[in-house]
């Protein structure tokens, strides 16, 4: 925008001098065009999916949420689940073939691999949080999930999933905090209220 002000500040200021040497019976100078106002830019991939996030986030919170809670929880997890690059999709969609599969060596070398190249891929880091969960590498998949959470804050199924590790940790408060801040993402994940009823029953302290 400033340039563009320099851009018409310089036309006006070249036409003056011929302004200055017309005599009254000249025809008027002709004006300079006005600037077309330049297009917005489009917005990436990236852009599309967060709004679409903050769309799904707010239909999830909304009046009459309860009722459309699951079509709602099912459309995020699927934004979640895309990226910028097909192949990502690909390789997300073959490590989770092969741990449903219970072919979890080839679940890891995949996702090894597509978060060497996708490192901001927040899904494939819950998707080996789920995977370090199942082989009982704890830590590993706490760092997992620091990163998902990195990337995408609202991830109730990463903070779910921490709640679990807590829990298999022999950590119930830090469960029952995970869980709670879950469900202040996500309101309607049943299992997740029962998890928060049962510890809240055992530490009624906290």
């Amino acid at each position: 925008m400033h340039a563009l002000r320099i851009t018409l500040l310089a036309l006006a200021l070249s036409a003056a001098p011929a302004l200055a040497q017309q005599s009254p019976a000249d025809p008027p100078a002709p004006q300079p065009a006005a600037a077309a106002t330049p297009a917005a830019p489009a917005k990436s991939p990236s852009q599309l999916r967060e709004e679409e996030l903050d769309r799904l986030f707010g239909l999830l919170h909304g009046e009459g949420a309860e009722a459309r809670a699951a079509t709602v929880e099912k459309r995020i997890w699927a934004t979640w689940g895309r990226s910028d690059s097909v192949t990502a999709e690909v390789l997300l969609n073959q490590a989770t073939k092969a741990m449903n599969a219970e072919e979890f060596e080839t679940a890891e070398v995949i996702l090894d691999r597509l978060l060497t190249v996708r490192p901001e891929f927040a899904e494939a880091w819950n998707r080996r949080a789920t995977l370090n969960f199942l082989a009982k590498r704890y830590d590993k998949a706490l760092a997992d999930i620091d990163k998902v959470l990195e990337l995408e804050p609202r991830h109730f199924g990463a903070l779910a999933g921490r709640g679990m590790i807590y829990e298999a940790q022999g950590k119930p408060d830090q469960a029952l905090a995970a869980y709670r801040e879950a469900l202040t993402m996500n309101p309607f994940m049943s299992g997740v209220k029962d998890k928060v009823q049962l510890l809240e029953k055992e530490r009624p302290d906290i």
